[in-house]
């Protein structure tokens, strides 16, 4: 049982003093990959000043069908990882550990949400992509095809982006949340060929309707020949004749021996749509062979794992971190994994403590909205279980506020367990500043140091780099292998997105500040993107959907402190001269934004303003709204405001 209290460390560094540090024990630091502070020191200055001889190192532990002729080619903002080199990731996934004779190893320990369960082993996972390999070139599919995922929490979603990435197809996955408007947007943006799906998907007992999304959005499709619908919870979908097929059907008579064939380095391996400060959102292009160089390297150091750990990432494939770490990052490191199709609160609060104490689960990887939403869940529904067997904790999509990550060490950890706070990115494709569980000094509330090969740096506006504490922009200086290559289709947004800033550096649209032991602090975005429970979603796009709707004139969006889900959304809104403001037309622009984008995106709040506040130029002062809604009031510098009597009005919707 994991019934501890407080300890005297803790309940001080609940008071936000830094200078409290959680030192690995003797014992962890002993049996971990990166055992010192020295060592860390050390690895990490080489792979700064000689990061040809680092990642060549790290990357003779994969295997690849040709080597490289070099291992960077860089001109910013473009960068060649391992040019010249043939590879296949599936290959190194799954048929070298077979061959290295773990083929009756677990590779994958699923649960679903109604409780049925599946042991998939390696051996058994490579029959499974091989086969779904060969069911997609029956289909047509070839090597450069893009090929859109939209599925549950199945094994059948891994199984799909390894056997696309096993024959050169690109896969761009769709979190099975999103709706039909979405999923039309990157069809679209992406030309797919294909779409895999499931008939269903069970979430917190009820069913989300996957195909019938995808009919919608394949209306008036010209690019979409193939749709595979795996089944899953057994409603009646429809099928169009010669473009649906079972995923039963489709690998029934497939062969389950399929030949890899190596790809170069800088293959691309696959697009995932991020949201941007426009509406349109942006498909974030991954190549290949750096990808698995640096999935590969920050799994097995990160999660410090070895032969007999039990892993579990809690997050979806449908993001970054179900790509990076649980798809790909654990698979090339030949481990066991925990995945679990359900909410985390269904039926009980008590699922994920559960699943860890039934599986031995050794390494759990969580969101902090996760960890605040059992926090106040209640402390009873850990202590029904034994959570003995965790070694490891982690975090990630969002910083953890102090009071958060202490339950997590204490009641989850036990106080024993080090929490490996991670921030990364979409585009960095792998995690960037992190501590290293064997040698890092922890501190509630930032994620410590670089990681190998990461030139992190606070800048100002003018290039200079900010004194200790003083905030800034957080720039990466120095390409690394698992980085973005391009935003598809559009070479310019790329370019100014993320390269545009500061000459040859990457600017991560994060605001961040380094305190004098070198430890970073991560302060928010930058831009207009919003952070809900670890998700990005561009405030442009929710305006958006929100003006799509008859009623609505004008819409402005900002977020506000949510004590569970990081940020909630707040939206101002004006109708239409016709259009009386009600309660029931609140509900109907909430569920319309959920249509358009997604339950994740559904609006906490909607204010009916009589009018938005602009500058005289007509651009809408966000500022004023974000202070709005943080503390009621308006302080700031207004004198650019066309109309100070919308200030009045504001609050005064507020109050309502």
């Amino acid at each position: 049982m994991n019934k501890t209290s407080i300890s005297a460390k803790a309940k001080k560094a609940t008071l936000f003093d830094e200078n409290t540090e959680f030192k690995p024990s003797k014992e962890f630091s002993k049996n971990a990959h990166i055992k010192s502070m020295a060592q860390y020191k050390r690895m990490h200055k080489e792979s700064i000043d000689q990061p040809d001889k680092f990642w060549a190192r790290e990357a003779n532990e994969l295997t690849w069908q040709k080597k490289w002729d070099n291992v960077l080619e860089w001109k910013a903002p473009d960068a060649k990882w391992f040019k010249g080199a043939k590879l296949n990731i599936c290959e190194n996934c799954v048929d070298r550990h077979v061959e290295a004779g773990r083929g009756n190893k677990a590779a994958i320990i699923w649960e679903g949400e109604p409780g049925d369960k599946r042991v998939i082993t390696y051996r058994q996972l490579l029959r499974d992509v091989s086969r779904f390999a060969n069911a997609l070139i029956a289909e047509g599919v070839k090597p450069k095809d893009r090929v859109l995922i939209y599925m549950p929490m199945t094994p059948e979603a891994s199984i799909a982006m390894l056997a696309c990435a096993r024959i050169g197809a690109v896969h761009s996955v769709v979190f099975g949340g999103f709706s039909a408007e979405s999923i039309k947007d990157r069809l679209e943006d992406s030309e797919a060929v294909a779409v895999i799906t499931c008939d269903g998907g069970w979430r917190r007992g009820g069913t989300v309707e996957l195909k019938a999304n995808v009919d919608a959005a394949l209306k008036g499709n010209k690019t979409v020949k193939t749709v595979i619908v795996q089944k899953r919870i057994g409603n009646d979908v429809t099928m169009k004749k010669g473009r649906d097929k079972w995923w039963e059907d489709v690998i029934a008579d497939a062969p389950a021996v399929h030949k890899p064939k190596g790809f170069n380095s800088e293959h691309p391996l696959f697009i995932l749509y991020t949201s941007g400060s426009t509406g349109k959102p942006k498909g974030i292009l991954h190549t290949t062979g750096g990808y698995m160089v640096g999935t590969y390297t920050t799994a097995k150091y990160i999660f410090d794992l070895k032969e007999d750990d039990v892993y579990w990432c809690t997050a979806d494939v449908g993001w970054i971190t179900g790509h990076s770490y649980i798809t790909y990052g654990p698979l090339l490191n030949g481990v066991t994994q925990i995945m679990y199709e359900g909410a985390p609160n269904y039926p009980e609060w008590n699922r994920f403590w559960s699943i860890i104490e039934e599986y031995g689960v050794s390494i759990f990887y969580t969101a902090p909205t996760a960890i605040r939403a059992f926090i106040k869940a209640g402390d009873e529904h850990v202590d029904k279980h034994d959570l003995s067997s965790l070694r490891l904790l982690g975090t990630v999509g969002e910083p953890i506020n102090p009071a958060a990550w202490l339950w997590y060490y204490e009641k989850i950890g036990g106080g024993k367990c080090p929490i490996v706070d991670t921030w990364w990115q979409t585009e960095t494709g792998a995690v960037m500043i992190t501590p290293l569980p064997g040698c890092t000094p922890i501190k509630p509330g930032t994620a410590t140091l670089p990681f190998f090969g990461v030139d992190a740096a606070i800048l100002d506006e003018d290039s200079n780099v900010c004194k200790p504490n003083v905030p800034g922009k957080l720039v990466i200086r120095k390409p690394w292998p698992s980085m973005l290559r391009n935003i598809y289709g559009d070479k310019k947004r790329y370019k100014d997105t993320y390269w545009g800033d500061y000459k040859g550096m990457y600017t991560a649209g994060d605001g961040a500040r380094m305190d004098k032991k070198g430890n970073i602090y991560i302060v928010g975005r930058l831009d207009d993107v919003l952070n809900v429970s670890g998700h990005r979603l561009g405030t442009a796009e929710v305006e958006s959907s929100l003006v799509a709707h008859k009623a609505v004139a004008e819409a402005a969006v900002v977020a506000k402190p949510h004590e569970v889900k990081g940020e909630a959304i707040v939206c101002f809104v004006t109708l239409k001269s016709n259009v009386k403001p009600t309660d029931k037309l609140k509900i109907e622009l909430r569920n319309h934004v959920g249509k358009i984008i997604g339950a994740i995106a559904k609006p906490d709040a909607i204010h009916f303003a009589p009018a938005l506040p602009k500058t005289r130029s007509g651009k809408i002062m966000r500022r004023l709204l974000k202070e709005l809604v943080k503390t009621g009031q308006v302080t700031g510098n207004v004198s650019t405001l066309e109309d100070s009597k919308v200030i009045t009005d504001l609050q005064k919707s507020i109050k309502e």
